[in-house]
């Protein structure tokens, strides 16, 4: 499983990089992002395309991934220069059409990797024309995005009421690579880590992102992608009845999450 870690700071790359990230994750997307996520308590990035050159000249072996804005009349010239400051994947969110994404595939025209950013309840709805659509490299189900579109009190829903395995199995019939949101270090998260990750194991995923729990005490981030990583393979060899049973308690723990938050709402 590709691990993609968000930031634009140089110092903080070589650490990233030799703590084993598979793909640095630089973040453009700036259109909409506000209204959208503002009341949350998300990150609204604030970097830029000196950071794609910065981080390409220290870079070795880790892929740069760029998310851009969503489809607007500045996308082909923003995608141009993300292609010429160094970028190996450009991620596409917040679309809503197979239009869209013909648009972003003929812009990219095959000079780097294309990865889609699925999160609206539009794109959930028009799937199947979607991946009607040719060069599409992978697919990434952004789980905050999608929530709040689908007007969701908790981010993984989505993961336990089949929303995600109805998406993925679509997806995999296409033979496009995928993954799903994110995940805290093993053993934290308001939904524990280790839960998700057996999800992620049962659904096939190929990719996550290593949510902010991992820029606390950065000095050890190789030890908690070791954990990490040790997890995934120790869940690769869970049965499928084990997987199974993990599903149950993924929905029973996302249904008491969310019972919580509507009180809290009351």
């Amino acid at each position: 499983m590709e691990l993609l870690y968000i930031t634009n700071n140089q110092e903080e790359y070589k650490i990233i990089e030799q703590a084993g990230v598979d793909i640095v994750f630089i973040d453009l997307e700036k259109l909409g992002k506000i209204e959208r996520q503002g009341h949350l308590d998300t990150v609204i990035s604030n970097h830029s395309i000196e950071d794609i050159k910065k981080i390409k000249l220290a870079k070795n072996k880790t892929k740069i991934l760029v998310r851009i804005d969503p489809i607007n009349i500045n996308s082909k010239f923003q995608i141009d220069e993300v292609v010429q400051a160094g970028a190996d994947i450009i991620m596409l969110p917040m679309f809503i059409s197979k239009n869209e994404v013909e648009k972003f595939v003929n812009y990219v025209d095959g000079r780097v990797e294309i990865c889609l950013l699925l999160e609206t309840s539009q794109a959930l709805c028009r799937i199947d024309e979607i991946l009607e659509v040719n060069g599409i490299d992978m697919i990434h189900i952004g789980l905050n995005d999608l929530h709040l579109s689908l007007k969701l009190d908790f981010m993984f829903e989505c993961l336990s009421n089949g929303i995600v395995e109805y998406l993925v199995n679509k997806i995999k019939r296409k033979g496009i690579k995928f993954g799903i949101g994110g995940i805290a270090r093993i053993g934290e998260g308001e939904l524990t880590a280790d839960i998700i990750l057996k999800e992620h194991i049962r659904l096939g995923s190929e990719m996550v992102i290593l949510s902010r729990s991992f820029k606390k005490n950065i000095e050890n981030l190789e030890y908690e992608i070791n954990k990490l990583r040790n997890a995934i393979e120790k869940y690769k060899n869970l049965s499928s009845d084990d997987l199974e049973r993990n599903k149950i308690i993924l929905r029973e723990k996302v249904k008491e999450i969310r019972r919580k938050k509507e009180n809290k709402n009351v």
